[in-house]
């Protein structure tokens, strides 16, 4: 049986797994791994890789800073002022949620902003006595969002600019994504505030005294508070200027270690404030997803989908089967990695049939950063996993009908950015 067939095997059963939670969802990504390492498609001192990935760290790091923002009370108090202005209503919370994590996506880290405004978000719900699981869902999404506003706004953009660029044509500029991802982002919102919310889970509102308990807030030290805010400024202002020097995780840990040296948090809150659940579940899909692209799976689902659409298809039809394909794999595999692999078959295919390989290129890069429907399509999902206390059905429920959403306007949109024949 060839690495690919194994893999593909290895996927359904963690697919199943997820969606059944008859294992915990770590362990049953963690087995995957471990199987793939045994059967030999990975390498087995690969297996655990996951585990000192950047990505991982860097969840690491903001788990503990913001930890410190709730054990110093900062999270409330943060929560008190946007309530003031943003009222308790959990239409207003989520717009105001979404709007600013979508703007700050666009220009800096997804993952970076998702876990430095996780914390703030979930002290602004224990204000305005609403479900955290609510608000963290919206949080993730917009993020995802946000990020296909620009061209450095998520690694699929670049790649394709890239790809255009490698293939002798004229890459997308800084904005270009911009008019299909605003639109793509009201769209999402209105969604989200709409329809979507009916479909998140609706988890029991802790009462005030529970809640500091919990935390246990140090609300007569405000000097803590100010240095709780103080390193989270800090590290978000890093992570958005991009410094090659201090990459993201970096600025994580080393926010983290300064929380604790501090004061703003002890050593064992700060161990406690660490989810890991959703370190061993990203962990664990890592080495997943890598045998994804390197056993070939990734591309043999791409030469069937391919080889489907007939000898010489539409336009329209080719951009919308690249987008579903790169949509479906971007879901369990990287998003960098499915716009890799699909980037080079979609400027082929343009040029055979003579259509303008911007508006295939735009649909791959797009639908690669659509990975809503898992809690392991993209970092901020996983993010929230824990925190928000998700099930995998309940990405399924809410992200499934984004996705279409993303669909639906991209295929609208697209043509009217980049017509199929160039003129």
């Amino acid at each position: 049986m060839s690495p690919a067939i194994i893999t593909l095997i290895v996927l359904g059963i963690v697919a199943l797994l997820f969606v059944t939670e008859a294992i915990p969802l770590a362990i049953a990504a963690m087995g995957g791994a471990i199987a793939l390492g045994i059967l030999g498609v990975i390498p087995i001192t690969q297996v655990f890789s996951g585990l000192s990935n950047s990505t991982v760290i860097l969840f690491a790091g903001m788990f503990v800073i913001g930890g410190s923002m709730f054990h110093t009370g900062l999270a409330q108090k943060m929560g008190e002022t946007v309530v003031k202005y943003a009222g308790k209503s959990e239409n207003g919370l989520m717009f105001a949620v979404m709007l600013i994590t979508a703007v700050l996506s666009a220009v800096s880290s997804n993952t970076g902003t998702t876990a430095a405004l996780m914390p703030v978000i979930i002290g602004i719900c224990a204000v305005a006595k609403i479900s955290a699981s609510r608000q963290l869902m919206p949080l993730a999404f917009a993020a995802g969002l946000g990020g296909i506003i620009t061209l450095v706004g998520t690694p699929p953009n670049i790649i394709a600019a890239g790809a255009l660029k490698a293939a002798g044509f004229e890459p997308f500029g800084f904005f270009e994504f911009a008019w299909i991802g605003i639109p793509l982002t009201i769209a999402g919102m209105l969604y989200m505030m709409f329809i979507g919310k009916h479909l998140l889970p609706k988890m029991e509102i802790s009462t005030e005294q529970e809640i500091e308990q919990e935390i246990e807030v140090s609300v007569n030290d405000p000097k803590k508070m100010w240095i709780s805010g103080i390193i989270l400024l800090a590290v978000v202002i890093v992570m958005g200027l991009d410094l090659k020097a201090i990459p993201l995780e970096i600025a994580a840990i080393i926010g983290a270690i300064l929380a604790v040296l501090t004061g703003c948090l002890k050593e064992k809150q700060a161990y406690h404030s660490i989810d890991w659940v959703t370190i061993f579940l990203f962990a664990g899909m890592m080495p997943i997803a890598a045998a994804m692209e390197k056993s070939g799976a990734g591309k043999m689902i791409a030469d069937i989908v391919v080889n489907a659409m007939g000898g010489s298809p539409s336009p329209m039809v080719v951009t919308a089967s690249l987008f579903i394909l790169s949509c479906g794999l971007t879901q369990f595999m990287s998003n960098t990695a499915s716009t890799a692999l699909l980037a080079p078959i979609g400027i082929s295919i343009a040029k055979g049939i003579g259509a303008s390989p911007h508006a295939v290129l735009m649909a791959i890069a797009v639908a690669a950063s659509c990975a809503f429907a898992t809690p392991v399509g993209t970092p901020p999902n996983t993010l929230v996993l824990g925190p928000g206390g998700y099930k995998f059905m309940d990405y399924v429920k809410a992200g499934s009908g984004l996705v279409l959403v993303c669909f639906i306007v991209s295929i609208i949109i697209i043509p009217m950015v980049w017509p199929f024949f160039p003129k």
